[in-house]
């Protein structure tokens, strides 16, 4: 199939940014890329595709499946903030929003300690994507960190404990159970503040009849339609209101031990509860009982293979592939270490090259990865650089996380965007030699047009600039 039937050409647009005297970009295409393929470039296709870009220090693989497969083995290691010796936990974060409340808003000119907390765990996560030999990896817990998002936006409750969210719900889950993945998800205090549940009272609980105080459906209703069954299973607003009189009662303490998530059993809805057929008693072990049930649901197993599909492989999902790997799901009982394994083994996978659009955070990595930068260098470059293409980083708009699909990425203001930026990146690396960074990010994919422009250029920054503006490497 052509790229077209794929809608991977990029839009007509006229630049007018810094490159357009010499080399007018007018009329990027995709078409054409799979067409200058004449070698087996599945090494070169599999850093691309399934990793984070490639990278002139970490020869490509021999064997691509098994250097896909070996980046799932062994136990993750999870960023490191700088001046931390460890990792932050959710006490540390909190212990940060105490001395706020003492003190009071943070006047101008005044270090906002939480927002440098914040920063430094997001730079940290960056730098790492940049240098990761595990890029594989990396891409996966992007994923399914984007699946369940949780958002700065909320404020403090999510800024001061996002970092442990990624490491804690996130991370350790990527190889393992989708069931205890949504678990621990559900029990974070991330989540907890970021869909309301701290605010979701049983009306019939003591603390409910004291403080006349009611449901928050947010999270039932996210968990339903976002993380699990989705709406094409048919669930009914019975349902949702059914689910967070379940939930309620877990909420998370700040402001003394033991911090963290804990169950408020004065504020539980007392009864029975029916979800999607199934009765809940009452209780804090119903509500993991209830999450195991939706994770193991045959809808969630179709809604999470499309998901993963549309991600890896096409923004319209082959049929065949998103049934194979929801046989995956399925037949292992949601083991997300098995699906990661079949992902690269579907033919759809390969075939054509370049097709998938990079989203702002994937195609600023590639770029850093491809000019051999390191994360400890340009993790607050790749940090400001998110947030300039409109993908500022844990920053979801909305609780569906950022999109997946070219059309929401493409415009005519955003790829000007993108080729200011390349531009401006391309100075950081004039020194190198544009035609080798070539080479590293594309080799036999570049296209003859790509090669010639570069070397018909004026400089070696407005070459380096040609190769990130290219629609080549502007996919994956």
């Amino acid at each position: 199939m052509p790229p077209e039937a794929n809608d991977a050409r990029l839009t007509f647009f006229t630049y007018h940014g810094p490159l357009a005297a010499r080399y007018p970009l007018n009329g990027w295409r995709a078409s054409g890329c799979g067409s200058v393929v004449a070698m087996d470039t599945r090494s070169l296709l599999a850093a691309i595709r399934f990793g984070l870009g490639p990278r002139p220090d970490q020869p490509l693989p021999a064997d691509p499946i098994a250097w896909l497969d070996g980046q799932l083995e062994g136990a993750d290691t999870p960023p490191l903030p700088a001046g931390w010796p460890a990792p932050p936990t959710v006490a540390d974060g909190y212990r940060l929003w105490r001395e706020r409340d003492v003190r009071g808003r943070f006047l101008p000119g005044e270090p906002n300690t939480i927002e440098l907390h914040f920063q430094a765990e997001a730079i940290a996560a960056l730098g790492l994507r940049i240098d990761t030999d595990r890029p594989y990896r990396e891409r996966l817990v992007d994923f399914w960190g984007n699946h369940f998002t949780v958002s700065k936006r909320t404020g403090f409750s999510v800024s001061t404990t996002i970092g442990p969210y990624m490491r804690e719900a996130i991370r350790a889950h990527v190889t393992g159970r989708f069931a205890d993945m949504l678990v621990a998800v559900f029990k974070h205090p991330a989540m907890l503040s970021y869909l309301d549940q701290v605010a979701s009272v049983g009306p019939n609980s003591p603390n409910g009849k004291r403080f006349g105080r009611g449901l928050n459906e947010n999270l039932a209703r996210e968990i339903l339609e976002l993380h699990t069954v989705s709406p094409a299973s048919g669930y009914t607003q019975t349902d949702v209101t059914e689910f967070a009189r379940l939930l309620t009662g877990w909420t998370y303490e700040r402001k003394k031990e033991p911090f963290g998530t804990i169950f408020r059993r004065a504020s539980h809805e007392p009864g029975t509860k029916t979800v999607l057929g199934r009765r809940f008693a009452e209780g804090p072990d119903e509500a993991e009982a209830a999450l195991r049930f939706l994770a193991g649901h045959p809808s969630t197993h179709r809604f999470l293979a499309t998901k993963l599909v549309r991600h890896f492989v096409a923004d319209d999902p082959p049929a065949a592939a998103v049934s194979r790997i929801e046989g995956v799901l399925r037949d292992t009982d949601g083991d997300l270490g098995a699906v990661a394994r079949a992902l690269p083994r579907l033919d759809a996978a390969w075939d054509p090259p370049l097709t998938k659009l990079r989203a702002p955070l994937d195609y600023v990595t590639a770029a850093f990865r491809a000019c051999g930068a390191t994360g400890v260098a340009m993790g607050r470059a790749a940090w400001i650089a998110c947030r300039t293409l409109n993908q500022p980083y844990w920053t979801a708009l909305q609780p569906n996380g950022w999109p997946d699909r070219a059309g929401d990425w493409l415009g005519p203001e955003p790829l000007m965007q993108r080729l200011d930026w390349a531009y401006e990146t391309a100075g950081r690396f004039a020194r190198q030699d544009p035609m080798e960074v070539l080479e590293t990010a594309l080799g036999p994919l570049a296209p003859d047009a790509t090669r010639q422009a570069m070397r018909r250029a004026g400089s070696p920054r407005d070459a380096l600039a040609i190769l990130l503006a290219s629609a080549e490497f502007q996919r994956r």
